[in-house]
């Protein structure tokens, strides 16, 4: 797994993140780059319950790893005016756990869970009151003698984040009161945000510089910052400490990130199934003998970006892949 996030185009958070993110994210709505649709429903609700002097909803925020679901999270904190509480799914692992966060926030509060989707079963049932009636129910004693006592909580707003949205049960999902989807970032987006971060760290890019790194960072912020730092080092150490499009494009070479931001990884996999096999459709047990990787990496890691790019298609046969890939790597596609 430590190989998976060592990679400089994975989505997930990576040590080397986190001394950079929490001086990189934005701290308001009005700094919050992209996602234009989840802000302007988001500043609807807040100024709602602002005006109204409530906590807001419960709200989910759903979508790929690296989108700026926790950003978001400590945002509207900030815009409520309230204190926020950090935990994930799997850190809360008896009920006890959960009862002794619950009980420690103050009115308005914000209790942040992600991985909200891995938060153990017996858990999330003691959450639904809690959500609900802002009440936790705890059994005292064993056996015939054991009675339940009902705990008044304050009132307090839970955002969960998830990568898996489809995995929430469906009492969970529907305790929500406000769901927000993020979807990948346009090139446009992803340079202003490389742009903005490159005027905090002190770093001297050229639009087009900006540009470059945006278009191979694969819709997402986080690796945008981290190809960001990268190039710098290259400049700094190569050129004359400016990134300009030509430095970017010889830094991300170098990186061995191409103009769709595929790494190495990406490589290996599309190419076995070109060279390989040839255009057939290829089972996945197959394929992660073919290239060495486990199966679970293989669906969960590196199909997702070759999916949505339109590289590789899952079909009931097997993983196939599509014309597009072919000419990408310059291969003569088998039906031609």
């Amino acid at each position: 797994m430590d190989e998976i996030r060592d990679r400089i185009v994975a989505r997930h958070l990576s040590m080397d993140d986190l001394e950079s993110e929490a001086t990189l994210r934005p701290k308001w709505l009005n700094e919050y780059i992209g996602q234009e649709k989840a802000k302007e429903k988001l500043d609807i609700f807040i100024q709602a319950a602002k005006g109204r002097s409530e906590s807001l909803d419960h709200v989910l925020l759903y979508g790929p790893p690296g989108l700026g679901k926790t950003t978001l999270a400590n945002i509207i904190a900030n815009e409520m005016g309230v204190n926020i509480r950090v935990t994930s799914g799997p850190a809360i692992e008896r009920p006890g756990d959960l009862a002794s966060i619950l009980t420690n926030l103050s009115d308005d509060d914000v209790l942040f869970i992600d991985e909200i989707h891995r938060i153990n079963r017996t858990v999330e049932e003691v959450l639904y009151p809690a959500m609900e009636d802002f009440a936790l129910d705890i059994i005292i004693g064993k056996g015939p003698s054991a009675r339940s006592v009902r705990l008044d909580l304050s009132r307090f707003t839970l955002i969960g984040a998830t990568t898996r949205a489809g995995l929430l049960t469906s009492p969970l999902r529907d305790r929500f009161g406000v769901m927000l989807n993020l979807d990948l970032y346009d090139i446009e987006s992803l340079t202003e945000i490389v742009t903005r971060s490159a005027g905090i760290l002190n770093i001297d890019i050229s639009p087009m510089g900006a540009y470059e790194i945006a278009k191979r960072s694969r819709g997402t912020p986080r690796i945008a910052n981290r190809l960001l730092k990268r190039v710098r080092d290259y400049a700094q150490v190569i050129g004359n400490g400016v990134i300009d499009e030509e430095t970017a494009n010889k830094g991300l070479e170098i990186l061995e990130v191409d103009r769709l931001g595929l790494d190495a990884v990406d490589r290996k996999l599309i190419l076995a199934l070109i060279d390989n096999f040839r255009g057939r459709p290829v089972g996945i047990e197959t394929l992660a003998a073919a290239t060495g990787e486990e199966r679970g990496t293989i669906e969960d890691v590196y199909e997702p970006y070759l999916l949505q790019i339109g590289f590789l298609n899952r079909t009931p046969r097997g993983r196939m892949v599509t014309e597009k890939a072919y000419k990408h790597f310059n291969r003569p596609y088998p039906n031609e």
